[in-house]
């Protein structure tokens, strides 16, 4: 799957598990690590857990290849590695406190 399919791809799962502003950064020019990454908010910790395991396990029922996850046990920031794309899932306090829209723009 191309870097832009996974990223739609992950947005699209994020979105059905009803997280809150949903941003995609193209980090292409400015990372090795990674293409996208995609930011979402939670509303608990549940939720902001809940959020990144239903997008791994739809990667995974897809065949797409999920390099770890981390942060689902205490549930206030999830980060889940897909490669290409990562997905940052996170409370609104953690999402205010880091601004990373505003570190990697």
């Amino acid at each position: 799957m191309l870097p832009e399919q996974l990223q739609h791809f992950v947005v699209d799962k994020a979105d059905d598990m009803k997280a809150a502003d949903i941003i995609t950064i193209d980090v292409r020019e400015k990372s090795s690590i990674t293409d996208f990454m995609v930011l979402c908010t939670g509303n608990s910790k549940r939720h902001v857990a809940s959020i990144a395991e239903h997008v791994a396990d739809e990667a995974q029922a897809a065949n797409i290849r999920s390099l770890g996850m981390d942060g689902e046990n205490e549930g206030e920031w999830v980060v889940l590695d897909l490669g290409d794309v990562m997905l940052h899932v996170m409370q609104d306090e953690q999402r205010q406190l880091y601004q990373l829209e505003k570190l990697w723009n």
